[in-house]
């Protein structure tokens, strides 16, 4: 069975990943949202649950069954060893869902998968190239001030700082996308789709 090939979507908050999949959506193209669907797993995987469990003790989860987000990420904040071992159970869970994933989609001549966190491709990963999407930082805390209208301009730029900077983002491009609105994004998608299309044929 062929596999489609594997192109990852990656940015740092406000530089426009998701308005850039969407499009992609809109050609047809399938997008695993890596880190949408680790919340998903984290609530409803049973043996990902219990494994959560294991590493985090009965807290992780509050009486209903949901995932304690808050309670968790107050625990591994102040313990790196502990964010390790529970990346260690979650990060597994992931990629047996993609690989599920994008055995489903098969019959695509590609798929993307977008997360905030990627390597280079190739780097012990399945993916065949990555794109990032990029936006100047005062753009980008502009949106990020739209979007999450509570949020003051030290916070957000506190959480750009955690990020990796946008010169080690770079390095994983094999690709780059401009959103930083003097550039149309339609026609760079539509040429990379094209792009795609041709490396999947070969």
């Amino acid at each position: 069975m062929k596999t489609p090939l594997q192109i990852g979507v990656t940015g740092g908050i406000g530089a426009g990943k998701s308005i850039v999949c969407r499009l992609f959506q809109a050609l047809g193209i399938p997008v695993y949202q890596a880190d949408e669907r680790a919340k998903w797993l984290t609530e409803h995987d049973p043996i990902l649950k219990a494994d959560i469990i294991r590493v985090l003790g009965p807290n992780a989860y509050d009486a209903t069954g949901h995932y304690n987000r808050a309670w968790v990420a107050s625990q591994v904040f102040t313990d790196p060893a502990l964010l390790t071992q529970l990346n260690a159970v979650i990060h597994p869970r992931v990629m047996s869902d993609t690989d599920a994933w994008v055995n489903e989609h098969s019959d695509k001549p590609y798929v993307l998968k977008e997360a905030a966190l990627m390597k280079a491709a190739g780097d012990n990963n399945s993916l065949d190239k990555v794109i990032v999407v990029q936006a100047p930082l005062s753009l980008r805390v502009e949106r990020i001030r739209q979007r999450d209208p509570h949020r003051s301009e030290a916070e957000i730029r506190n959480i750009i700082d955690r990020q990796i900077s946008d010169d080690d983002r770079l390095q994983l491009a094999n690709y780059v996308i401009d959103n930083d609105e003097t550039q149309l994004l339609i026609p760079q998608v539509v040429t990379l789709h094209h792009e795609f299309l041709r490396q999947s044929a070969t």
